[in-house]
């Protein structure tokens, strides 16, 4: 299914000196923190956070991420960060953008995939709980 529009959300947050590594750019691990404090922002918006998972029997964990990167993230600069979700139905696909908020320079992509597990059996599911569907499907449809 395509998307109409795209859900996107943004945060905007200042390199940390425990985030960079002695050259005092930021360590290429610290963009998995990163992508998580912008995924759970995304998903706040769409109504279904990690809490709403676990209510309704689901987890979603990990299964790939990419990044390229493309400039470095320094000390002190000032990033923001947007999640869109690109895919919904049958994992939890979001693309991940890292900006030099000062310069608009683009910074980083990233990707990550996420599959739905079921909590009380471990079975993976193929397919998006109906509740994350129909909140994001009429959050498209507004």
């Amino acid at each position: 299914m395509g998307m109409k529009k795209n859900i996107s959300e943004e945060i905007v947050f200042n390199v940390e000196f425990y985030d960079v590594d002695s050259m005092r750019i930021v360590w290429h691990g610290n963009y998995v923190k990163y992508m998580e404090a912008s995924r759970c922002a995304l998903l706040n918006k769409i109504g279904y956070n990690y809490n709403d998972m676990e209510a309704s029997g689901v987890a979603f964990p990990l299964v790939d991420i990419h990044f390229k990167y493309v400039r470095s993230l320094r000390f002190m600069d000032r990033v923001r960060a947007v999640a869109t979700l690109v895919e919904w139905e049958n994992c939890i696909k979001i693309k991940y953008e890292f900006y030099n908020a000062k310069t608009g320079e683009l910074t980083t992509k990233a990707e990550s995939t996420q599959m739905g597990v079921n909590i009380a059996s471990g079975e993976t599911m193929f397919v998006c709980p109906e509740i994350f569907v129909k909140k994001v499907e009429a959050m498209l449809n507004e």
